[in-house]
Formats: structure tokens, C-alpha cells, sequence
């Protein structure tokens, strides 16, 4: 089983479908994300269900950053998926993960935006 990104015409991932694995052969289709973009009229690139921040979960190789979510944009030149920033002042990090600011502290905490600072519930007004 392999896992299918469907892109719009900005590579956002419009979709994720489950398909056939890469080497599957069946009716003569050998090229799975050709197939899938030929049927849906999208883009389509395989995701890894096991990469989350260019690490693979279960020691293998990492593909493509991260598995692929709607909403994710598909950078060509990384040959990346990268979520959404969650806060304007988040950067992405050479893993394609967004980082705060400032570090979180260990404890639960909320990012608050306007205050540029990691705050507890009681710290809300």
C-alpha cells in the first residue's frame, strides 16, 4: 500500500489517496502517479506515510519531508511537503519543520501570537 498526494495547479495537496505500491503491475500500469494524475486530472507524487520532519519513523530513508496533508504545499526545488505555518513569526527549519520564535518550554503551553511568547492556560485573560 503507498500513499498519493494530489496537487493543485500551486502544488497544494488537495487530496491523499491510498494506491498501489510502486512496483505493483496490474492491466500494464508501471507508473502509479502518472496513473493517478491521468485519472483525477491533478498532479499526483507518492508520500511516505513514515517521514514526519525529514526522519523517517521506523529507521528508513526519509522521502519527500514529511507525509503530505491537505493543505501542504509541494516544493519542487526541495522535493519537500511542508505544512502550513501555524503563526506568521514561525520559520522553517531544514527539516520542514516550523519552529517558534523561542523555544517551547517543557511544560504545557500555548503559542500566543500577539505576545510573541509561550503562555499556560491560567496566563489568558
Amino acid at each position: 500500500m503507498a500513499h498519493y498526494a494530489l496537487l493543485d495547479e500551486n502544488n497544494v495537496v488537495v487530496n491523499v489517496i491510498v494506491g498501489r505500491d510502486e512496483n505493483d503491475l496490474v492491466d500494464g500500469i508501471t507508473d502509479w502517479e502518472a496513473h493517478y494524475a491521468e485519472v483525477t486530472g491533478l498532479t499526483c507524487l507518492r508520500t511516505s506515510y513514515n517521514t514526519v520532519g525529514n526522519q523517517h519513523r521506523e529507521g528508513g530513508t526519509p522521502f519527500r519531508g514529511n507525509y503530505a496533508g491537505i493543505g501542504y504545499t509541494y516544493d519542487p526545488d526541495e522535493d519537500a511537503f511542508i505544512a502550513p505555518s501555524p503563526f506568521p513569526s514561525w520559520v522553517l527549519n531544514e527539516n520542514y519543520v516550523w519552529e517558534a520564535p523561542i523555544p517551547q518550554p517543557s511544560n504545557e503551553h500555548g503559542w500566543d501570537e500577539d505576545r510573541q511568547a509561550w503562555l499556560l492556560p491560567s496566563d489568558y485573560d
